[in-house]
């Protein structure tokens, strides 16, 4: 068959979605098939896709529940892994979609996967640099050892000089943020070593200055405590513990399509809750993927829509979907069961019964397949004979 007359019969098959009809326009254009077998493939691509189509009145939540609940019972409870990045730790397992479906405001590991664009991450150099303005400085990463003298009443900070050159930081930038914080410093500071004037000679008042000394800022993005950079094939990657994509998008040399964090809400804030349905769905499907079990993609789906179709994200918990629901006795059938009844009798709630759980309670039959019909006996008047 020649290419005009396989799209000329294409065209009746534009009601498939976009995706299948590109693919069978993509594949039959460059191929060579009779007409025969032309109605043959099209026959059976329309009879599977009819097949994936959900039936109506199916218990597509609950099927959900099923096959997210069930491999997650043999998932680990390991909370944290190498995943083959050195020092950094990813919580993983059973922790993991816990934390996804509750909607943490902080995952308990939060990172980040920076990609960097084609001129910085095919250089080491320059990918050290951008590397370098991601991790977070403070003074207290730069100290080898502290010493206090309740004499003269000071603290003296003696700085690892490896540190120093590596993080490429002179002694005269870390006096500089020290008097910024109103920290004073003795002149005549030395190259790796500075000393700290305490206003009252108490033990205590030299340790309140030593620690507060430590957690001065020096550079990088807050937030980002550590950073590990890989090569990958032939680009290198950032990785980091902690995380704050807002600021790493303003980082020159960031490859801002590309980059990702583990921080759901984070995703939410910056780039909106399409993203954060998006990142639901991938984490997810990374987490059961990393166990070794498969879920399809569907029911992650699901899930995710149902999280975040309010243009929030939102818990499956009584905190979010499960405590919202209008039914009174679906919201008690949940979790503190006294409290809702109670709440709903003060206001003077009525129940519609109008989903599963309710009518799963009373005993009713439930609106949901077969179920969900409503049949009406016509009676016909017989003819006398």
């Amino acid at each position: 068959m020649e290419e005009k007359e396989i799209l000329k019969r294409l065209e009746e098959f534009k009601d498939l979605p976009e995706n299948i009809y590109a693919d069978l326009v993509k594949e039959l254009s460059s191929t060579k098939v009779t007409a025969e077998e032309l109605d043959k493939i099209l026959s059976e691509v329309r009879r599977r896709y009819e097949y994936s189509l959900v039936e109506p009145g199916e218990a597509v939540g609950i099927v959900a529940a099923q096959s997210m609940g069930e491999p997650s019972t043999q998932m680990t409870m390991r909370t944290f892994h190498y995943a083959g990045v050195a020092e950094l730790n990813v919580t993983l397992g059973l922790p993991r979609i816990i934390e996804l479906v509750d909607a943490r405001k902080t995952p308990s590991t939060p990172t980040m996967t920076i990609y960097l664009e084609e001129e910085h991450a095919k250089d080491k150099e320059k990918a050290k640099k951008v590397a370098k303005q991601i991790e977070t400085v403070v003074v207290g990463d730069l100290i080898s050892k502290t010493e206090m003298d309740l004499i003269d009443s000071r603290v003296t900070l003696i700085f690892d000089e490896y540190e120093l050159s590596r993080r490429e930081i002179t002694t005269a930038e870390i006096v500089e943020k020290l008097n910024q914080s109103k920290i004073k410093v003795e002149e005549g500071w030395g190259k790796n070593k500075i000393s700290l004037i305490s206003s009252t000679p108490s033990l205590k008042e030299l340790r309140k200055l030593a620690n507060k000394a430590r957690e001065v800022y020096l550079r990088g993005i807050k937030g980002i405590q550590r950073v590990v950079m890989r090569k990958e094939g032939d680009e290198y990657v950032i990785y980091t513990e902690g995380s704050n994509l807002k600021d790493v998008f303003k980082i020159k040399g960031v490859n801002t399509s590309k980059t990702k964090t583990n921080d759901i809400l984070e995703i939410e804030k910056v780039l909106g809750i399409e993203a954060a349905r998006n990142a639901i769905i991938n984490e997810m499907l990374d987490t059961l993927d990393e166990q070794g079990l498969k879920v399809d993609v569907r029911h992650l789906m699901l899930i995710a829509e149902m999280m975040t179709v309010d243009g929030t994200v939102k818990a499956i918990g009584r905190h979010g979907i499960s405590g919202e629901k209008a039914s009174i006795l679906a919201r008690a059938a949940f979790e503190i069961t006294a409290d809702h009844l109670l709440k709903a009798g003060i206001k003077g709630e009525v129940e519609e019964l109008g989903g599963i759980v309710e009518n799963v309670i009373v005993g009713r039959p439930v609106k949901l397949g077969t179920g969900m019909v409503e049949l009406v006996m016509k009676k016909v008047k017989t003819e006398e004979r």
